[in-house]
């Protein structure tokens, strides 16, 4: 089976190339290894900024972010949404939830479901942040066609529908 066929798709550009006889990825063709290191690079840069000028950190900031975009969240909605282990989501909501970030409202028919907002200062740091955050989109898609971003978005949608269709 030939690399297009394997794709799943028709290709322009090879996933992978031929070294000494033997088939490798080319990582400069590869959508999942481009993926993850745009997203690492993304976070290694936005994490150290966000730890250092606000005092979270990135899995914080995406939590203060949903809560903003659906007050009255439950973590499990956080979770499908954000696609974030429950453990994890979890942790971080009880310790914004120390620091006064967040506020919530406990089932009367299971305490343990809780619906969680953010706070006034969980609002706030929220403001602080975006406005960071949006500088580091800037910066990702500086000298990007508005065109080709446009597509972009379209395709990484598409993506992440055909690896979970849940949206």
């Amino acid at each position: 089976m030939d690399d297009q066929a394997q794709a799943g798709s028709i290709r322009i550009s090879e996933p992978t190339c031929l070294r000494d006889g033997h088939r490798i990825i080319d990582i400069r063709n590869y959508a999942p290894f481009l993926l993850n290191a745009t997203s690492n690079a993304w976070q290694r840069r936005t994490a150290a900024d966000y730890r250092e000028r606000f005092g979270i950190g990135i899995v914080e900031w995406r939590i203060l972010s949903m809560l903003n975009i659906e007050p009255g969240i439950t973590a499990s909605r956080v979770c499908d949404v954000i696609r974030m282990d429950k453990s994890a989501a979890s942790r971080t909501l009880s310790d914004l939830n120390t620091r006064g970030l967040l506020c919530f409202e406990a089932s009367e028919k299971d305490t343990r479901k809780r619906r969680w907002w953010l706070s006034d200062d969980g609002r706030r740091k929220h403001d602080e942040v975006l406005s960071a955050a949006l500088e580091h989109e800037g910066e990702l898609v500086q000298d990007i066609d508005p065109e080709d971003f446009e597509i972009f978005l379209k395709v990484i949608r598409q993506m992440l529908r055909n690896l979970d269709p849940r949206d």
